[in-house]
């Protein structure tokens, strides 16, 4: 049984704004399908004794300590954007309407 539906890969390609083939729904449908497979089977490890990590071998960190510290001033930092509103940038939207957004589309 699938886990996941050609509908289903159409809507998520329309909301990465992809455009895709049947045959790369197709294909998508499968290896999304293979994703999700995999994923159930981790689920299924017994995983309680595992300590939580962020890399498979030992690593010491060479960035820089994380501390405060002053950020851009709002202006230099809306300076390249292409779009504002009062003092946030601007996106096109990327939740269909009637799910509660209340913003406008960008042309």
């Amino acid at each position: 049984m699938s886990r996941i539906k050609p509908e289903e890969v159409r809507e998520i390609a329309t909301l990465a704004r992809l455009r895709l083939t049947d045959q790369e729904v197709d294909r998508m449908t499968v290896d999304l399908d293979a994703i999700l497979g995999y994923v159930a089977a981790l689920k299924e490890l017994d995983t309680a004794d595992v300590e939580p990590m962020t890399h498979a071998v030992p690593f010491d960190c060479p960035l820089r300590p994380d501390a405060t510290a002053p950020s851009l001033p709002l202006e230099e930092a809306l300076r390249n954007a292409p779009r504002r509103e009062a003092s946030f940038f601007q996106v096109p939207r990327i939740i269909a309407s009637g799910s509660g957004g209340s913003g406008e589309d960008l042309p």
